[in-house]
């Protein structure tokens, strides 16, 4: 193929084309558990790597699966990638796994992707919208790890605690509406969060971290302490809550 494409396009086409080649991996029975994982990520990695030099020779690449190569910080396009996030959920056959593909222009993200796999979709910023409806009382963290800080947001709002895998399934919930935020706590990378909150900024709803400051990418280091996506109208709820929280405990994160 070397017809032109747009960044929409190809953003969408990167997260399909990677979920296809993980289902794959996964679906001829071959490997399980670790070496799954291991082996999705590889194939995934080195596939998205390839397109970009086809198509975006000229763009730099942050991923949670390459040598970070500060170059990028010289080059005001930068793709951050996640091949697949929620290797532990992809490997036991669970569906809250997902492929983050975004495309930051001078620390803002212009074109995101979120790829579900198992769910057939890919979720692009340049269409996705938010589902309005009632709120459903519900937090979504991490199904690994359980912030103090969301048990205290949910403690001081009445919201109910529920877990998922990957950050992008979990943002992908709460643009569906099926929980009205998603809190973090204690640390993830750009490549973790980028297309999550790309899709969720196009949707409509309210991205920052914890104590309400914008989010930005293509940092020297990638590392990013904390976040939140809500549907705007809990958003100050929670900032406020947080700030609760960081009052009594002095920090975010414990």
């Amino acid at each position: 193929m070397t017809a032109e494409l747009n960044d929409a396009t190809l953003a969408q086409r990167l997260a399909q084309g990677t979920g296809e080649i993980l289902k794959g991996v996964r679906n001829v029975g071959l490997l399980r558990g670790t070496e799954l994982g291991k082996a999705g990520d590889a194939l995934a990695q080195d596939w998205i790597a390839r397109s970009l030099v086809q198509h975006r020779p000229n763009d730099a690449m942050l991923s949670e699966e390459a040598e970070d190569d500060l170059s990028r910080l010289d080059n005001s396009r930068v793709w951050i990638i996640d091949p697949l996030d929620g290797t532990r959920e992809y490997a036991g056959g669970r569906q809250d796994w997902a492929v983050h593909i975004a495309l930051v222009e001078n620390g803002k993200i212009i074109e995101a992707a979120v790829g579900m796999p198992d769910l057939g979709r890919v979720f692009s910023s340049s269409e996705v919208r938010a589902v309005e409806g009632a709120r459903t009382n519900r937090l979504v963290i991490s199904q690994n790890t359980t912030p103090a800080i969301a048990e205290f947001i949910a403690e001081d709002l009445g919201m109910e605690l529920v877990t998922m895998g990957s950050c992008g399934a979990k943002a992908v919930s709460v643009i569906l509406g099926d929980n009205d935020a998603y809190v973090h706590a204690g640390g993830q990378y750009e490549w973790d969060n980028a297309a999550p909150v790309g899709i969720a900024q196009a949707a409509g709803l309210h991205t920052s971290r914890l104590d309400g400051t914008d989010l930005c990418y293509n940092c020297e280091s990638p590392y990013l302490p904390d976040l939140v996506i809500s549907r705007p109208d809990m958003a100050d709820k929670i900032l406020a809550s947080a700030a609760k929280f960081h009052d009594k405990h002095g920090a975010y994160s414990l």
